[in-house]
């Protein structure tokens, strides 16, 4: 009977080792995503600004050979990330989408200029530093004009800074939240051991032996969690990589690295913390509460 009482506890345990293992690592799951789109933030913020244009129209007696040297002394410009010609045949074709194919029957001569279209780094699409591109450009004898949506910059920039506060306080809230179900589910684990810390207490070990095991335990329960969590997270981007592709264009996979080493910190801490509380407050326990 005693063998088979023991296999029975045994098996207990391990399941609900497992159980906690599982339930770690779904949580663990959320703080790696959670990680990556904060890790990534600014990227999917460099990539919104990198692609707002700012057109350059040219003065109406430019030909395109001097529009295509401008071009280059421009692509060399230190806040300049790329730029693009555009003919005056090309710009009628987008006019002529936008107005319709009579558009240009009331002029005697094209009205559409020779320009050049930008895009900025994204450390320079800001209201201050745009005002400055433009004085800088505006220079030129050829530039006629620099046109951008200032309205657009505005409103780029401060939802910018709405979606990285709003990325904060949910990152925040979920390591709270990660902390508090990693507690209960560490809790009720070592719970399940509260006579076996009792004998221990009163056969005269100290708390620090006794914490010790436990400490330990939590340790590699944290890195196992946190590890079957990062191949989780692995299958979820090879899925998404499959099914959308522009994602990965603004993500920067090397920080991959740097979010692993998060989600299996986050682990370790959370799950030692948790246990250290725990084992803390049944040492404490007098022999009439443990029944309770």
């Amino acid at each position: 009977m005693a063998n088979g009482e023991s296999k029975i506890i045994g098996k207990r345990l391990v399941n609900a080792y497992l159980s906690s293992v599982i339930s770690i690592s779904l949580v663990l799951l959320l703080v790696g995503v959670a990680g990556l789109l904060l890790v990534n933030a600014r990227s999917v913020s460099d990539y919104f600004k990198e692609n707002m244009k700012v057109s350059i129209l040219l003065k109406p007696d430019v030909t395109e050979n001097e529009a295509l040297a401008y071009r280059k002394t421009v692509e060399g410009m230190r806040f300049v990330r790329g730029t693009e010609y555009i003919s005056r045949e090309q710009g009628a074709s987008e006019m002529k989408a936008l107005l319709g194919d009579d558009f240009l029957d009331v002029f005697e001569t094209s009205p559409i200029p020779v320009s050049v279209e930008m895009t900025l780094r994204a450390d320079y699409v800001s209201a201050d530093s745009l005002a400055m591109v433009k004085e800088e450009i505006s220079r030129s004898p050829l530039v006629d004009e620099v046109v951008y949506q200032h309205s657009l910059v505005d409103a780029l920039n401060a939802n910018i800074r709405k979606i990285s506060v709003v990325l904060a306080v949910f990152t925040a809230l979920l390591l709270f939240v990660s902390f508090v179900l990693i507690n209960n589910t560490v809790r009720l684990n070592v719970y399940a051991r509260r006579f076996t810390i009792h004998t221990m207490k009163l056969v005269g070990a100290t708390r620090s032996f006794i914490r010790t095991p436990f400490v330990i335990q939590a340790i590699f329960q944290g890195v196992f969690s946190a590890m079957v969590a990062i191949i989780m997270l692995l299958a979820v981007l090879f899925v998404l990589r499959k099914e959308f592709i522009q994602l990965f264009a603004i993500f920067r996979l090397e920080l991959l690295m740097l979010v692993m080493g998060m989600v299996v910190v986050s682990g370790i801490v959370l799950c030692v913390v948790s246990t250290w509380f725990v084992v803390n407050r049944l040492v404490s326990l007098k022999k009439d509460e443990l029944y309770m």
